[in-house]
């Protein structure tokens, strides 16, 4: 077999996405929406494992971290505190020639329009708002006004005291977070990297003030870690510190963890900011409530810095099917070259697990293969494909990833014996029915 290709372009993977049903265009019948897309079969339980591996690795394997569920609508007062309903905003400009608009930061006004190529046809930039806005109740006026979250972190800072209490956590620790946000992005794009409806992966990380520097070198040194366990190439990864005039308002230091996205180049994954005390102040100082610490061990108290991993899903989702992609030269049933497309995902982010193929659609081959599907599924996904020739399924089991085929022939009607064929080697090997589990949890 030939190595997986060293790059692909994004066209390929929207491609893939579309005609496998991963990830497709939301609204299509009626034209579609920008920037809003569908999570499909494949899709949603891929997006599932990579929020799943999230959940595993912050909280459930760690005792100093606990989750919470925070409302996506919160009191508007909590975004006046925060500072997003005065400082959330993108620099918008347009082009007088085709009246596009673009954020500010985003193009070389000096080169003029990217899509007419109009020079010297800019608007002055104004400050254009993220947070969408809406309203509670029947009367649509300004005292009803409440904004879908543009972050899930407040709901952990507004939440800090009732959680530590109930916890009985001691600082240092966390609390982690998965959940939808809404930014009204001026130029969304680049397929599901940059959308307006997005879901987030944050963890706020309670520290005593004078360990944060520490404690933002280790989570830096996790997340890169967590990526590369579940298989991103290490080469197109990389950190990078926010220089200080990019710092968000609330941030002493920034770290992003980068990957090298075809057609884009080096872009944001993750986040992971010391957000210092900032968050925890603001809102003691505008609700009036106590949101310090005491240490019991030293009798001080104090108001904890705060150290803050911050990814979406759909920006490691998509790195993790840009880096598994590959097309390889492999034999087929027939003895030919041939070309097949797979993803050679991380078993553990793989959609479907396990894929039972009856060797035709032979009456007597269907119902054992039924049979052994129904055995595999309480254990893995579990995929039953019956239609085309079996190196047609092989192929289409290739292309999303499913690291087990297991195929029922005819000689399985006389041993109770499978064969279970590797995604990544192709090689095969003869196992019995009633071992089959037990086999598949060891690879697992």
């Amino acid at each position: 077999m030939m190595p997986r290709m060293a790059d692909v372009s994004m066209e390929t993977i929207v491609n893939l996405c579309k005609r496998r049903g991963i990830v497709f265009q939301s609204s299509e019948i009626y034209g579609g929406l920008r920037s809003a897309w569908d999570w499909g079969p494949l899709g949603v339980e891929l997006k599932r494992n990579v929020k799943a591996e999230w959940w595993r690795a912050m909280v459930q394997m760690r005792d100093d971290v606990v989750g919470l569920e925070s409302s996506i609508l919160m009191s508007p007062r909590v975004w006046e505190a925060s500072g997003h309903v005065e400082t959330f905003t993108d620099p918008l400009v347009e082009c007088t020639n085709c009246n596009h608009r673009f954020r500010a930061d985003h193009v070389d006004l000096a080169k003029g329009c990217p899509d007419c190529g109009t020079k010297d046809a800019w608007t002055e930039p104004r400050q254009f708002h993220l947070m969408f806005k809406t309203h509670i109740g029947p009367v649509e006026d300004s005292s009803n006004i409440v904004y879908l979250r543009p972050e899930t972190a407040q709901g952990m800072f507004v939440d800090f005291m009732t959680v530590q209490q109930a916890s009985r956590k001691r600082i240092p620790f966390g609390i982690a977070q998965q959940g939808k946000s809404f930014r009204n992005e001026i130029t969304p794009g680049n397929f599901v990297f940059r959308t307006r409806e997005f879901e987030q992966m944050e963890m706020e990380f309670f520290v005593k003030p004078g360990t944060d520097d520490d404690w933002l070198d280790y989570w830096t040194k996790e997340r890169m870690r967590w990526y590369a366990d579940l298989g991103i190439d290490e080469t197109k990864l990389r950190l990078r510190q926010h220089d200080p005039d990019e710092l968000s308002h609330y941030a002493k230091n920034t770290y992003d963890v980068e990957y090298e996205f075809p057609g884009m180049g080096w872009s944001e994954l993750e986040g992971i900011a010391n957000r210092t005390d900032y968050d925890l102040k603001a809102h003691a100082k505008h609700s009036g409530q106590e949101l310090s610490y005491f240490d019991p061990d030293t009798e001080e108290r104090y108001v904890p810095y705060v150290i803050e991993p911050a990814a979406g899903v759909e920006r490691p989702t998509l790195a993790f099917l840009i880096d598994a992609y590959a097309e390889e030269e492999a034999m087929s049933a027939q003895g030919k070259m041939e070309k097949r497309t797979v993803l050679k995902l991380d078993k553990r982010l793989a959609p479907i697990k396990v894929a039972v193929l009856p060797l035709s659609k032979h009456a007597d081959l269907v119902p054992v293969a039924e049979k052994v599907a129904a055995e595999v599924r309480p254990h893995f996904a579990t995929d039953i494909d019956i239609t085309q020739a079996i190196g047609r399924r092989y192929r289409r089991q290739d292309e999303v990833g499913t690291p087990y085929c297991v195929t029922v022939d005819f000689d399985t009607l006389n041993d109770e014996q499978v064969t279970v064929r590797d995604r990544d080697t192709m090689e095969q090997e003869r196992i019995p029915i009633n071992g089959l589990v037990e086999y598949l949890r060891k690879r697992f």
